[in-house]
């Protein structure tokens, strides 16, 4: 690994935007990373701290904020200074370490979203039973899927080099001598990952929720036939406005991580069959519009609900160090 800083026509070249633009680069990718780490941590502390939040449900979406915290504490802002640099100052050990890391890991969020969807869909179409289906030792089940397949799938394809089985020569080539880190895949790899971290866990998600959408708008309309039936037509509002609050929210969670993770994907898993024509600092925003996603995710599956709010309130006005405080009521 030929570090940026020992060759000087590499060096002037990794260093060519001016002096605002890199100071506007940090100030936003700062923002991000603040955003991540501040919003995760508080739904780590709220589900950790209040009893009334202690759900199988619940510690789906606190392993998912530990995930998306580690994140944005161990992996953004490296991937900062690589890319306002667009050079990779660390080495070549820390290199791998970081990359298989950063592939863990958001693959690792995106497994939530799928298990997330599943227990939604567990929840709305299965109510009478959903507590004997989705108890804590399937959560448990899900949370150890979710940390192990991503890992054994990263770190085994990084420090093994699969990914750059058949393309080592252009890879040193065009990346490592140059100086950067940057997650590299021949046609077979590139694939792989695409079904592995974006195909499979998306499919799952999208397939959910429009099963969640037709059975709660039939459920709907069944319970409005039947109140029509019986001179109850008012009573129809509590139950609709729930279900199609739950469809709200998981259509927010898909759209939100198609928005966020779709171009990066596409663009990976197409630029070894184009000849790796995509430039890298192409690959590197849309890397960060992935990383949107982590911030983005407690403000959609936490504090979309009222007892998040009010536990977020509790957290930031201090009144979780009071006596007692984690017994609070924060629904009925």
């Amino acid at each position: 690994m030929h570090l940026c800083h020992a060759i000087t026509n590499i060096s002037h070249r990794n260093s060519n935007w001016s002096r605002e633009v890199r100071a506007s680069l940090y100030s936003l990718m700062s923002l991000i990373i603040l955003v991540t780490l501040v919003g995760n941590l508080i739904v780590i502390i709220s589900i950790s701290h209040f009893k009334q939040l202690h759900t199988p449900t619940n510690w789906l979406l606190h392993s998912m904020a530990i995930v998306d915290f580690l994140l944005g504490c161990l992996i953004m802002p490296c991937s900062m200074v690589r890319t306002v640099e667009r050079c990779w100052y660390f080495g070549e050990i820390l290199c791998k370490v970081h990359t298989s890391t950063d592939i863990m890991l958001s693959s690792t969020s995106i497994f939530h979203l799928a298990f997330i969807s599943i227990d939604r869909y567990c929840a709305v179409c299965d109510p009478l039973r959903y507590k004997a289906k989705i108890n804590i030792s399937t959560i448990l089940v899900m949370i150890l899927v979710s940390w192990s397949l991503p890992a054994v799938y990263a770190f085994g394809m990084i420090f093994l080099e699969l990914n750059l089985k058949g393309v080592e020569e252009l890879y040193r080539n065009q990346v490592s001598y140059l100086g950067g880190c940057s997650p590299f895949f021949s046609k077979v790899s590139g694939v792989l990952a695409f079904m592995t971290s974006f195909y499979i866990p998306g499919s799952v998600m999208l397939f959910v929720y429009y099963r969640i959408y037709f059975i709660a708008k039939g459920q709907a309309r069944s319970i409005n036939r039947t109140n029509v039936q019986v001179g109850l037509e008012g009573k129809s509002r509590a139950p609709q406005s729930k279900e199609t609050k739950a469809v709200k929210t998981l259509g927010i969670m898909v759209g939100v991580f198609l928005v966020c993770w779709c171009p990066f994907f596409l663009c990976m898993v197409l630029d070894p069959f184009l000849g790796y024509v995509i430039p890298p600092s192409l690959n590197d925003a849309l890397y960060w519009f992935g990383y949107l996603n982590s911030a983005l995710n407690p403000m959609v599956y936490a504090f979309f609900y009222p007892w998040f709010r009010r536990a977020l309130k509790m957290v930031l006005l201090g009144k979780i160090f009071q006596k007692d405080s984690s017994r609070s009521k924060l629904f009925l």
